[in-house]
């Protein structure tokens, strides 16, 4: 059937979800290319619902690193709406429905693959800290990264277990440790690509960097032993995620290695368009994660 037929046909509810999958679809498209490119190495079965959860985590993140300032909303202002977005998040899990396309998407899929508050509820308080937290020490980091970006690879695992499945199961212990090191060191790469930005334009230090909590060396040593824990994971997961898995691996090891051996820290650090497509190729002949170490 092809996509105009399957248009005509979806009705009622069945064409509110698709047209909410296809909003979360757009965000990830505005907003990341590097995530769009491995999204697109996942099977049919996982993609749209890792999709819609990171849209509802790229709607959080700017509530509260930028847009929402920009439009007027002060600090209090925009800790309601994010408040609002949580409240609202939590109701649709639980109903099954938002007025909200975006939520509605990713309700849909907590409820399918067995995402529950347990996870959400983590990953709102770590936004909300970025209202009211500037700086933070080893403590701080660990629980800012554990609802920023590790339970976002928790989710993202429920997915790839649970898609299409009657009924939800709980991971292998192996691949949970796995995604929560993949998130943790995706975010660490991305705190120090920020470094700048962060510093100068939001006033924040995630790392401790600059109150010698840590140093940009044990920074990237922490990123390299997350990457090759994760690396022994990815090999368990579902056929139709681990081509997707390893190349948004390699596109952060490789970003850590450039992170590693770069002169000028005042360039932010990237990942040319031909060595991402080398990656996603090998990603795609089933080669196995690189170590970003060597």
């Amino acid at each position: 059937m092809t996509a105009a037929k399957r248009d005509r046909v979806a009705t009622g509810l069945d064409l509110y979800d698709r047209t909410a999958q296809d909003a979360a679809a757009t965000v990830i498209a505005r907003y990341s290319t590097s995530f769009a490119l491995a999204c697109r190495l996942l099977g049919p079965r996982p993609r749209p619902h890792v999709r819609v959860i990171y849209a509802l985590v790229r709607v959080a993140d700017e509530i509260v690193d930028g847009p929402a300032a920009a439009a007027g909303l002060s600090a209090s202002e925009a800790g309601r709406v994010l408040d609002e977005l949580e409240s609202e998040t939590l109701t649709a899990v639980a109903r099954g429905f938002s007025a909200n396309l975006v939520v509605h998407a990713f309700a849909r899929t907590a409820r399918e693959c067995g995402i529950g508050e347990e996870l959400i509820r983590p990953f709102f308080a770590s936004m909300r800290t970025d209202l009211s937290t500037s700086r933070h020490d080893d403590a701080s980091h660990d629980a800012y990264v554990y609802g920023s970006a590790e339970v976002v690879g928790l989710m993202c695992l429920q997915v790839f277990v649970n898609a299409g499945a009657r009924h939800p199961k709980t991971p292998a212990p192996d691949l949970v440790d796995g995604a929560r090191r993949l998130g943790a060191a995706f975010q660490d790469v991305n705190f120090l690509r920020d470094l700048d930005h962060d510093a100068d334009a939001l006033g924040r230090d995630y790392l401790g960097l600059a109150s010698g909590a840590a140093t940009r060396e044990s920074v990237l040593d922490r990123i390299d032993s997350d990457l090759a824990a994760a690396a022994a994971a990815i090999p368990h997961l579902p056929a139709d995620c681990r081509r997707a898995v390893t190349v948004a691996h390699d596109l952060f090891g490789e970003l850590a290695a450039r992170l590693r051996s770069a002169t000028d820290r005042s360039q932010r650090v990237r990942v040319p368009d031909l060595v991402k497509a080398r990656l996603a190729a090998r990603a795609w002949l089933g080669l196995s994660p690189r170590d970003s170490r060597t």
